[in-house]
């Protein structure tokens, strides 16, 4: 089943690849609960089929890092990327769309937080298996206020423009 508006996300977890030790956070994978993370925070939530490749590091993150500053302006505390890929190719790729700090990159290696969304897709007719439909979602405590799903290889609404013009 598909999350819709009104759903909290599902419990699950997935990994972020930190850049700089700090009090209990080595440099390297780490492991996220959504819930707990997502507890208290409005957060600019977005899907892509995969790091590194072409829409996703063209215009999806992108965007986002452009419209960073007036999704923050607009209330939103956090903004998190999901991919089905693991923290390693994650941060490396945050890194390579100097993402970091600005956006969560958060894998998602084996599918299983996707598929609890509703949202996995089967690429392996491209020889790349499971993998994010495309999408956006505002989340406010856990809770999906707004969700933007694209169909088929499209990306049409699930902008940082698309989502800032709905927080107004």
């Amino acid at each position: 089943m598909t999350i819709k508006i009104g759903d909290r996300l599902p419990a699950g977890t997935l990994a972020e690849f930190i850049e700089v030790e700090s009090e209990g956070c080595s440099i390297g994978p780490s492991l996220v609960d959504v819930a707990e993370q997502a507890k208290g925070k409005t957060i600019a939530l977005f899907g892509v089929p995969g790091a590194f490749t072409p829409t996703c590091s063209a215009q999806h993150v992108p965007g986002y890092i452009k419209h960073a500053a007036e999704l923050k302006a607009g209330g939103v505390d956090e903004i998190w990327c999901i991919a089905v890929n693991d923290a390693f190719v994650m941060g490396a790729w945050g890194r390579d769309q100097k993402a970091v700090g600005v956006v969560r990159m958060m894998g998602d290696g084996s599918a299983a937080y996707t598929k609890a969304l509703g949202l996995d897709a089967d690429f392996s007719k491209n020889n790349m298996g499971i993998r994010s439909r495309r999408f956006s979602a505002l989340v406010v405590d856990g809770v999906v206020k707004q969700l933007n799903l694209e169909e088929g290889g499209k990306f049409e609404v699930s902008d940082a423009g698309t989502l800032l013009k709905q927080l107004a």
